[in-house]
């Protein structure tokens, strides 16, 4: 098989697997609360992490890396595992599956705009573009459609659920300053997590119950939300020609969620939810389409410069 259709293999595999973590969540939630499904997830993932270095003969790079930035790691760890998922998951506990998963994919349109403050980057007017769209179904998706009534089935929900995407952006423009093994990293930040989810489920609640059903989603989430998927994706980029095509694939995720939450939670999709997550869909395109129209048109221009 070639590089690229490894790459491509490799990638539509990561796709498909995220595209089902959506319905885990659930079918875990309806026994375990967000930070007991939190504790499960996360000790599968390490435990998963931990086997893929076994493998790559890296077990060694995990205390020189942590070593060598013990507070980034700190930083890290508070923000994914501990914040994130427990913010999402608690913000699937109170919405439709549908619903959370929609507003979790602004994520992508809020980093951009977060890179303007924290990274000192410049503000493209395709990103403006593509938040107003977005935020506009995200509207449209809390609004169940009614947009001229302000009628929110959980206000609570929509908050944690936005703000979960501020958690995982935060999270993703710490690590640009990470210059580690990316799986290493991802594992320390677990192993860090760690103690701070047991000590505060140990404080207040109790631990996870034992049903079979809830225990497997939960482990499910752990290996293919947090940990496996996430190998499987970084093995895509390096062997894919271009990073580009790959990062397309993404918007091949939510539509398969949305089936998944159809067909499994048996959840009837509402009209609000295909306008809402098409808006968003649409803006995350035409946050990679416009800046490249914008290059090809300066390009003419240079031509006749030089001529």
């Amino acid at each position: 098989m070639k590089q690229s259709n490894q790459a491509y293999f490799y990638g539509i595999g990561a796709i498909v697997l995220w595209s089902t973590v959506a319905t885990a969540f659930k079918l875990a939630l309806a026994h375990y609360t967000p930070l007991q499904l939190v504790l499960i997830a996360v000790i599968t993932s390490i435990i998963a992490l931990s086997g893929v270095l076994l493998i790559q003969k890296k077990l060694h790079l995990i205390k020189q890396q942590f070593l060598q930035r013990p507070l980034f790691y700190l930083q890290t760890g508070l923000l994914n595992p501990f914040l994130y998922y427990l913010v999402l998951f608690k913000a699937y506990s109170l919405l439709p599956a549908q619903q959370a998963l929609s507003l979790n994919y602004t994520w992508a349109i809020l980093l951009p705009l977060l890179a303007v403050p924290l990274l000192g980057q410049k503000l493209r007017k395709s990103d403006i573009t593509a938040a107003l769209i977005a935020y506009l179904g995200v509207f449209v998706i809390a609004t169940n459609g009614e947009v001229t009534q302000f009628a929110f089935n959980s206000a609570t929900g929509v908050l944690l659920a936005l703000t979960s995407t501020l958690l995982w952006c935060l999270y993703w423009i710490v690590n640009t300053k990470d210059k580690g093994d990316p799986v290493v990293s991802l594992l320390l930040s677990f192993l860090v997590g760690l103690p701070f989810i047991t000590i505060a489920l140990l404080m207040t609640q109790s631990l996870p119950s034992w049903d079979l059903q809830a225990f497997g989603a939960a482990v499910y989430v752990g290996l293919f939300e947090m940990g496996i998927t996430f190998v499987l994706w970084l093995v895509a980029l390096k062997k894919a020609d271009r990073a580009a095509s790959m990062s397309t694939l993404v918007f091949i995720t939510p539509v398969l969620s949305i089936g998944f939450i159809s067909w499994i939670l048996q959840e009837a999709i509402t009209r609000s939810t295909f306008i809402g997550l098409g808006l968003i869909l649409t803006a995350l395109a035409l946050q990679q389409l416009l800046p490249q129209l914008a290059k090809q048109r300066t390009k003419p221009q240079a031509v006749t410069e030089k001529v």
